[in-house]
């Protein structure tokens, strides 16, 4: 059985994982306990609706092959297709991760506040309603040069325990005319920072964006799911030379 796949918060927090009898979805809850070691790594390969077709190639998460870059995301409002087909509602965002990285983005209107919760942004808000994806990117770009345009795991590990800036927040949003405010909580009431690892071995405590937070020991771990993509799952908790596990699910 190989991970393959995970679906942050805001789309319900899981792990995919496939074998010979297909792909399947198991949800993160928390006070699940996970107990499996990760085996070896390879590709990934790729999901196509509700089916994985499997690689082999040692290259991981993906290999050349299955590596797909989203060109919206390189966009900075003059079209990387062939033709530009993103006239939905945009909204254009700005997000704050604790205590005090502050990020611009955008995305489709009706996936605002998922797309909020996906990336775990603890406050948001809603600064320009645009007719399509071409003048969200132009506004994007322009904030961008204040503001960071994306988060890297490093901060967002360091806002797992830590409060906004509200001072900083406020001092941020004075430069727009807000139209709407969000506030996240994911639940995890942690005290300290947690240690960034790659192990699944302990206790879920939560999943904030792509990070799950695990118990183990008495010390509570923060894993990037990215990380885990690709591994063979096998049956047992790993040793002290290789702290790297995946649970069972109830």
């Amino acid at each position: 059985m190989q991970l393959v796949g995970y679906e942050p918060s805001g789309r319900g927090a899981a792990l995919l994982v496939a074998d010979d009898a297909g792909l399947e979805r198991r949800p993160l809850e928390a006070g699940d306990d996970l107990s499996y070691t990760l085996g070896e790594r390879r590709c990934a390969g790729v999901i196509d609706g509700d089916e994985h077709l499997p690689c082999d190639r040692p290259a991981t998460p993906y290999c050349e092959y299955h590596t797909s870059t989203w060109v919206c995301a390189r966009c900075t409002g003059t079209c990387l297709k062939d033709e530009m087909d993103c006239y939905q509602t945009h909204a254009v965002y700005v997000a704050a991760f604790a205590p005090d990285t502050f990020k611009v983005g955008v995305t489709k209107l009706e996936r605002l506040e998922t797309r909020l919760r996906e990336q775990g942004a603890d406050r948001a808000a809603h600064v320009h309603t645009v007719s399509n994806g071409r003048i969200a990117r132009e506004l994007e770009a322009e904030i961008a040069e204040w503001l960071v345009d994306r988060v890297r795991t490093g901060p967002k590990v360091t806002s797992l325990a830590a409060a906004v800036d509200e001072p900083a927040w406020e001092t941020v949003l004075s430069a727009f005319d807000v139209i709407d405010r969000f506030s996240f909580d994911y639940g995890l009431a942690l005290e300290t920072q947690p240690v960034q690892e790659t192990i699944a071995t302990g206790t879920v405590r939560g999943v904030k964006g792509r990070l799950l937070v695990l118990e183990n020991g008495g010390t509570t771990y923060a894993v990037d799911m990215r990380d885990l993509v690709g591994y063979e799952l096998e049956d047992g908790t790993a040793g002290p030379s290789r702290q790297s596990s995946l649970g069972s699910f109830g």
